[in-house]
């Protein structure tokens, strides 16, 4: 009874992680399309709840998989080391959410549950697994995000060099709608599956299920809890994202959307667990640059850059602290 009540606790934390990363990471599918005037701030948010929403439904659980299993020797495992994994990446999430910094809700998790087990039991807490892809991801998804914008940017310039800016922002104001539904998917695909993976991380440590598969009502709840904050808005992301890092119109907004979009889908078919922001933040710059490269605010994006390297390391020594607290109240921890 002990057991279930603890793992009972653990899955409402890992639901309210995924409830901070819907409003956290709200800003990544919502800030163009606001920058650019097409949406309300309302609307966006209503769009981005219902997409990340039924978007937790396809692709399979690939990337649950990864999380579950591809980090950590699951034979250190126990429901204290996913507990205090969680708080790691919560803490470091708002504060990071406080500070108007897009960091990345996956590496936060990623890092917290690293932290913890290396907490519990050194470096054979760890397995080589999927650092190697998605350590070299934290590079590539905001190059690849870069140069989809970019290369989409000048494929509408060809395409519609004949058409005025007026008569062009027209169009990409519809079309925008669409691809900031798309982004919208992207991000409710890969992102709620990471507490997808945690939460089977536990129901498997705690015995409660005999081989790491995804049951229906994780899937479900993960979804619902991703959707609701979503709706809670995340506005001071939005501002950094939409308008400080540079300039956007309609059509630079639906080619930075589309491209991160398209990366962020490939990943999930990659099964791995892909920063949204990142990936976000690097489409706009490169929809940015394609004027001048000092349209982008790099000054800005440095400091989300900084960020970025950061949140491994610090939401895996939060962690740390949080087991080691742990294990001072439960020694068998």
């Amino acid at each position: 009874m002990a057991v279930f009540g603890l793992v009972f606790f653990i899955v409402l934390v890992a639901l309210s992680f995924d409830f901070v990363n819907g409003f956290h990471d709200a800003a990544n599918s919502i800030a163009t399309v606001i920058a650019t005037r097409v949406l309300t701030p309302t609307q966006a948010v209503a769009l981005a709840a219902a997409f990340n929403f039924i978007a937790a439904f396809f692709f399979g659980t690939s990337v649950a998989a990864t999380i579950g299993l591809g980090f950590v020797n699951t034979k250190i495992v126990t429901p204290y080391v996913i507990l205090a994994g969680l708080t790691g990446a919560i803490l470091w999430n708002l504060l990071t959410w406080y500070l108007r910094l897009p960091v990345s809700s996956s590496h936060a998790l990623i890092g917290g549950y690293a932290g913890a087990a290396l907490a519990k039991a050194g470096i054979g807490g760890l397995v080589e697994g999927k650092w190697p892809s998605t350590l070299a991801f934290i590079v590539l998804a905001p190059l690849i995000g870069m140069a989809l914008g970019y290369t989409l940017m000048v494929i509408v310039y060809w395409i519609f060099h004949n058409f005025s800016p007026r008569r062009l922002d027209s169009w990409f104001r519809h079309l925008q709608i669409i691809s900031a539904s798309l982004l919208s998917c992207a991000h409710g695909t890969n992102d709620a599956q990471k507490s997808m993976g945690i939460i089977t991380a536990v129901l498997f440590a705690a015995g409660f299920e005999k081989s790491f598969r995804v049951p229906s009502w994780v899937i479900l709840a993960c979804a619902a809890a991703m959707g609701f904050g979503t709706l809670s808005g995340g506005w001071r992301v939005v501002h950094t994202m939409g308008t400080r890092l540079t300039r956007l119109k309609p059509r630079s907004g639906f080619c930075a959307e589309t491209g991160a979009a398209i990366s962020i889908l490939f990943a999930t078919w990659l099964g791995l667990p892909v920063s949204t922001t990142h990936v976000v933040a690097g489409a706009i710059a490169g929809v940015g640059s394609i004027q001048r490269v000092r349209a982008v605010r790099w000054n800005v994006a440095t400091d989300i850059v900084t960020a970025w390297i950061l949140t491994i390391p610090a939401a895996a020594l939060v962690a740390a602290i949080a087991f080691f607290t742990i294990h001072l109240f439960q020694p068998q921890a």
